[in-house]
């Protein structure tokens, strides 16, 4: 299920994307105005790609949040690279990139770059896209006190028999010696042996 969604946000996506793409051809790059609003779409278009796999659920639905470390290790080093190439080639050099560009010994770079800007453009935009990120739907989590309270307070019931095992479960060849260690003297009788001479005296 997943996958179908995947697959119908990245045809949505592509189709946005194309049609910004075919709009910044229509828009022309005879003026700065034009360059600037040619190019932006360029990026809308890398962004609308982005933002397509957030939306089919790449990152397990969710509000979209900007992520940022993404933002500062990113996607500003791409947007200070790729724009810096886009201000050296746009049609009136306001800021003397060119220039700036060829004293910092990376003037052939930009020039090549420059033969690609609509790719540069693209991938700034798909960059910014990557930026965000969902965590995902928070699921409320219903406790049930009734249930929770019979858990933890519930007693074990415990076999009457099973004391009554623990106390009388002594061996019965303990008994005798307990008897023996028991102080007995009081108790003892001396007998007395009755002879023929002791009857005759009691008869005198």
């Amino acid at each position: 299920m997943i996958g179908i969604t995947r697959g119908i946000s990245t045809l949505l996506g592509a189709a946005v994307a194309g049609f910004l793409i075919w709009l910044a051809a229509q828009v022309g790059q005879g003026s700065s105005g034009e360059y600037w609003a040619a190019y932006g779409l360029i990026a809308a278009a890398g962004l609308t790609m982005a933002l397509s796999q957030i939306l089919g659920g790449w990152t397990k639905w969710g509000w979209p949040r900007l992520s940022l470390g993404v933002f500062l290790l990113g996607f500003l080093p791409v947007l200070v690279a790729g724009g810096w190439v886009l201000l050296a080639r746009q049609p009136a050099d306001f800021f003397n990139t060119s220039n700036w560009s060829r004293d910092l010994g990376i003037g052939g770079a930009v020039s090549s770059l420059g033969e690609l800007l609509a790719a540069v453009a693209f991938g700034i935009g798909l960059t910014f896209g990557l930026c965000f990120d969902t965590s995902g739907p928070r699921h409320d989590i219903e406790v049930d006190e009734v249930h929770e309270r019979d858990v933890h307070e519930r007693a074990v019931p415990v076999a009457p028999s099973d004391r009554v095992d623990r106390v009388d479960d002594r061996p019965a060849a303990d008994d005798p010696l307990t008897a023996d260690r028991t102080d007995t003297s009081d108790d003892v009788r001396t007998p007395v042996v009755t002879t023929p001479e002791h009857r005759d005296d009691d008869k005198a």
